[in-house]
C-alpha cells in the first residue's frame, strides 16, 4: 500500500546535510521522489521532499529517523491525495494557463481563488476591492469582510513602512497582495503551514497574471458596451 508524503523540513545550509537526510528516509524504505527549496537564509534551508513509502504505518519512524539528522526538524507532513508526486511549477504553469483563457472578469477572479486554494492548500481565500467593502470572489470560509479591510489596511501599512516586505506580505500563515491594475486585494489563509518565500513568489506571479488578464477583458467589455462611432 504505497503513499506519498510531503515532508517540509529544515535542514542546516551546509554540504551533506541534505545527503544525510535521504539516507534516513532511504533505512526505513523510503524513496526521495522530488525536493523543493522553499527559503533560504540565516545558515538554514527549508525544503519540500517528496517521499513515497510502502505503507502509511512507517511514517511516525520515517518523522524519528529524519529528526535524528543533526541541525534537521520537521516542520511539516501531508499525504498526497492520489499518491502522485506533486509538482508545483507545473501546477503555477497550468493555473496560468486558466486564467489567460478566462472570458469574463468575474471568471478570472473565480478562477484565481480556485486554483490557488489549490496550488497552495489554503483553508480560505477572498478578493475584495481596494475599499475592502465588496468581496469579489472567495472559497472557504473567510472572515467578516471588516476584518479583511482591517487586514489589508495594516497590511499596506507595513508595506509602504518596511522597505524588506516583498510584494505578498502578511504572517507566515498568511498573505496579501494586490492586483494593481484592477483594484483589488487579494488575502490567503493556510492556519498551521507557514507560507514560505517560494511560495509567496509564486502566489504574487499568479495574481500579476490575474491582474493583466482582469483589466484586459473589463476593457473589451466596456467597449463592447461603448462601441467607438466613426464618421465619414
Amino acid at each position: 500500500m504505497t503513499a506519498t508524503y510531503v515532508v517540509r523540513v529544515w535542514v542546516p545550509d551546509r554540504p551533506g546535510a541534505l545527503g544525510a537526510v535521504a539516507s534516513r528516509i532511504g533505512s526505513v524504505r523510503g524513496d526521495l521522489v522530488g525536493i523543493d527549496i522553499l527559503e533560504r537564509g540565516a545558515g538554514l534551508a527549508i525544503d519540500e521532499l517528496v517521499v513515497t513509502l510502502p505503507h502509511p504505518s512507517l511514517v511516525p519512524l520515517l518523522l524519528k529517523e529524519i529528526g535524528e539528522v543533526d541541525g534537521v526538524a520537521v516542520e511539516d507532513i501531508r499525504e498526497v491525495p492520489g499518491g502522485g508526486p506533486p509538482d508545483a511549477r507545473l501546477d503555477a504553469l497550468e493555473t496560468a494557463a486558466i486564467l489567460v483563457q478566462e472570458r469574463t472578469p468575474a471568471g478570472v477572479l473565480r478562477a484565481l481563488v480556485a486554483h490557488a486554494a489549490l496550488d497552495f492548500a489554503a483553508s480560505w481565500i477572498a478578493i475584495s476591492d481596494a475599499d475592502g467593502r465588496v468581496v469579489h470572489a472567495s472559497i472557504g470560509s473567510p472572515p467578516p469582510v471588516s476584518w479583511i479591510r482591517a487586514f489589508v489596511a495594516g497590511s499596506r501599512l507595513a508595506t509602504s513602512t518596511d522597505a524588506s516586505c516583498t510584494a505578498v506580505s502578511g504572517p507566515d500563515d498568511m498573505a496579501w497582495t494586490a492586483l494593481q491594475q484592477a483594484g483589488l486585494d487579494l488575502v490567503l489563509a493556510r492556519p498551521g503551514r507557514p507560507l514560505r518565500t517560494r511560495e509567496r513568489r509564486q502566489l504574487a506571479a499568479l495574481v500579476a497574471i490575474a491582474d493583466v488578464r482582469w483589466v484586459e477583458l473589463q476593457r473589451m467589455s466596456s467597449s463592447a458596451v461603448h462601441p467607438s462611432v466613426h464618421s465619414s
